[in-house]
């Protein structure tokens, strides 16, 4: 009885072994179409974010067989401030006395200034002798008394006040000599590389002198860093003791959707302009320098907005707080993290290349654990007409922490048999059984014998 027992046990174990030999191919077919499966939703996924309906202008510089025509003036250029593409440029790098379109640095260390705590726009500036007697346009300061930064600001931004820029460099430095030290070394860092500022206010000066192409990259660097500045740059007068001053950028008062930046005027430069404006969810920004007269700078940076709102429209195939894709994560706490564009993926479209935009999300299949919060994982690469026009890096903005000893091991546990081979399993199970075999005739014979 015990023996007939023993051997329908071994034969239970038998069809055991036998089964789980004929199941493994199945169970590894079953894994490979649930891994093709798990291919085609990530396919999917690209899909969803990837062709688009709108081209963007590939690589830098003007747009080919599209132009605003000879811009009046000594130099001139058209940029989209969200990307910086450059849309139009007329003897960029031509050296020129920047005027008043100085104070934009000036504005731009004062604005640094506030972000990192050191003043306040409350604070009391006090108005030197020297501030007092600075030439050319004003905005009628009073010597030894004391001005709000907030109106100092005005001043600068509405006015044009020469002696506000000398107060702001007093208290911000302590002299106007060190503070250009600083407007210069900004300068370099913003990669201005043919700047070089003598005056915190653009006064005529030797050895002062910029290109139409560096004020854009500065011009470009105080929207982006600083946007609250258009709220000065926008106001058209400025009420200071008793004395009504208006804006001298005539253009605000025209067209409402312009809200910047600066006009300038040297002898030796001419009459500069620096324009910006929002429209059809793009700001672009005008730059005009070396122009014979007022007119004439607003007429020619108002031909290169009208040019670039005509010709170009926008494109977002998506923001930058939209994740685009998920990525498994290995041994960590969390199982999957979103990627996000490290910055907005906005594009200028010429009108005439729509259709031609396209995109693709390259992402590993998987990242191990730790993760840091911002770590690069991927990309996306936009084509337009199959040629790379822009890669936009992806990052997880979520940390994740290595999981705990548990988790570790069971993924590890799956890992190894996601990777073990079916097929040599097969034979080894096939090769237990028998053995198996002969080992139940082997004990099966023994007592007969005896």
């Amino acid at each position: 009885m015990r023996r007939k027992s023993f051997f329908g046990l071994a034969l239970m174990v038998l069809l055991v072994f036998l089964l789980a030999s004929l199941l493994s191919p199945i169970a590894a077919t079953a894994k490979a179409m649930d891994k093709k499966s798990h291919t085609g939703k990530k396919a999917t996924a690209a899909a969803q974010y990837g062709p688009g309906a709108n081209p963007v202008i590939g690589g830098e510089g003007p747009a080919a067989g599209v132009s605003p025509g000879v811009i009046n003036s000594r130099s001139a250029i058209l940029l989209d401030v969200s990307t910086g593409m450059v849309l139009f440029e007329q003897n960029p790098d031509e050296l020129i006395a920047p005027a008043s379109l100085t104070k934009i640095m000036t504005l731009y260390l004062i604005f640094q200034a506030l972000e990192q705590g050191r003043v306040h726009l409350t604070d009391q500036v006090f108005i030197s002798q020297d501030a007092w007697r600075t030439g050319g346009s004003r905005m009628f300061l009073q010597v030894g008394t004391r001005v709000s930064l907030s109106d100092i600001i005005n001043g600068i931004s509405i006015d044009s006040g020469n002696d506000a820029c000398v107060a702001a460099a007093e208290f911000l430095s302590g002299s106007p000599a060190t503070f250009v030290d600083a407007m210069n070394a900004e300068a370099q860092k913003l990669g201005m590389t043919h700047t070089r500022f003598m005056t915190p206010d653009g006064l005529p000066a030797d050895g002062q002198l910029t290109t139409v192409r560096d004020m854009a990259t500065l011009d470009r660097a105080i929207i982006l860093d600083f946007p609250e500045i258009l709220k000065y740059t926008s106001t058209k007068e400025f009420k200071f003791n008793n004395i009504d001053q208006y804006n001298r950028n005539r253009l605000l008062f025209e067209y409402p959707d312009i809200d910047g930046l600066k006009t300038g005027y040297v002898a030796a430069g001419g009459y500069h302009l620096s324009a910006t404006a929002y429209r059809n969810g793009m700001r672009l920004l005008a730059i005009v320098m070396g122009a014979a007269s007022p007119s004439a700078r607003a007429r020619e940076g108002l031909k290169l907005l009208n040019y670039g709102y005509t010709n170009f429209t926008s494109v977002k195939p998506f923001h930058k707080d939209q994740p685009v894709t998920k990525v498994p994560v290995w041994k960590g706490q969390v199982d999957e993290v979103e990627l996000y564009p490290v910055q907005e993926p906005s594009f200028l479209i010429l009108q005439t290349q729509k259709r031609l935009l396209k995109w693709q999300i390259e992402a590993p299949s998987d990242v191990t654990a730790p993760v840091a919060a911002n770590q690069p994982i991927g990309k996306i690469v936009f084509t337009v007409s199959d040629k790379p026009a822009r890669t936009i890096e992806l990052v997880s903005r979520q940390e994740v922490p290595v999981a705990g000893w548990f988790k570790r091991g069971r993924q590890a546990l799956e890992l190894n048999v996601h990777t073990l081979s079916w097929k040599w399993l097969s034979w080894l199970l096939g090769g237990l059984a028998i053995a198996f075999i002969l080992l139940l005739l082997i004990t099966g014979r023994r007592p007969r014998n005896r």
